[in-house]
């Protein structure tokens, strides 16, 4: 199942599909930095609320993570294909738990079967909508690091050939646990040689256990939640026009753009704006939605 290339000229798609080594390492630099800015933010000023600010973005900034290595593992984050593979590696996906190779393989073929029966995905998009009390019972789980620990007892049993316990587990599937123990090891080392290392634990750790999975879950549900199950890459995902706001906490580097996404899987994220542009006459054909609140309601019955 794919894109006509149709929706726009191929000039201007070939425009839009450049990857540049430049962006892809500010956009390293950039997750990185809000982190570490993050931290750095209630270390200098200390009290309940910058500690709240600091906890949201830096799990934001960790979901952010999985939105780069997300391009990486489409070879499109850098123009250079080491540079793919060794950041969409070590410096996105191992941090927070990812693998690259692994997510590669699950997620192409997410796009050769969106939305249809052999579609990996499918399992996390088809339970919506839901009652307003199964998806506040989901959204709690996420918030008290329940879903981590489903995720991790789901892995645990893959490994030893059982059938996935949770829907979704197998994209965080590792093919070694060495290198989230490397980083990570790295990441506490480096915050203890500067005499914060509880800041591991409060506001790398606890984040990644909470915040991540909320920001995954809602994720999950504004790109497939409520679409079509046909092979019309136009409505079988969905865009959400997100305000400032939204863009920070729940959907930086333009993932809410997932239309475009699956209608040129090829266009790096940078360039996503653009290409939301340039599909323009097609805006009437295609799923878009207003704000997560708006897919929140589509999503959440009675």
């Amino acid at each position: 199942m794919g894109a006509s290339t149709s929706y726009i000229p191929k000039a201007q798609l070939r425009q839009l599909a450049k990857r540049s080594d430049l962006w892809g390492a500010w956009l390293v630099f950039h997750v990185w930095g809000v982190v570490f800015a993050s931290m750095a933010l209630f270390v200098i000023w200390p009290n309940p609320l910058t500690f709240i600010l600091a906890f949201l973005l830096i799990g934001s900034r960790q979901h952010g993570m999985a939105i780069l290595m997300h391009d990486a593992a489409h070879g499109i984050l850098f123009k250079t294909k080491s540079l793919n593979e060794f950041v969409g590696k070590w410096l996105l996906g191992a941090p927070y738990g990812g693998d690259l190779a692994g997510y590669r393989k699950y997620h192409l073929v997410h796009h050769r079967y969106a939305q249809s029966e052999q579609d990996p995905d499918l399992p996390l998009s088809a339970k919506f909508p839901t009652s307003k009390a199964s998806l506040r019972r989901k959204f709690i789980r996420d918030l008290t690091g329940q879903t981590f620990l489903r995720l991790r007892l789901a892995s645990l049993k893959m490994k030893h050939g059982e059938a996935p316990a949770i829907e979704g587990s197998d994209a965080f599937q590792k093919s070694s646990p060495w290198p989230y123990l490397i980083t990570n090891a790295v990441l506490f080392g480096g915050l203890a040689l500067t005499g914060y290392w509880w800041l591991y634990p409060t506001l790398w750790l606890a984040p990644l256990f909470t915040w991540f999975f909320f920001v995954l879950r809602l994720r999950n549900i504004a790109e497939h939640g409520m679409t079509t199950t046909d092979d019309n890459p136009l409505t079988h995902a969905r865009t959400t026009q997100i305000n400032w706001l939204e863009r920070i906490f729940f959907g930086p580097y333009w993932v809410n753009y997932h239309v475009e996404h699956h209608a040129f899987m090829f266009v790096p994220c940078y360039r996503l704006k653009a290409l939301h542009k340039a599909m323009q006459p097609h805006h009437g054909e295609m799923e878009i939605q207003r704000g997560y609140g708006t897919v929140l309601k589509l999503a959440a019955t009675g």
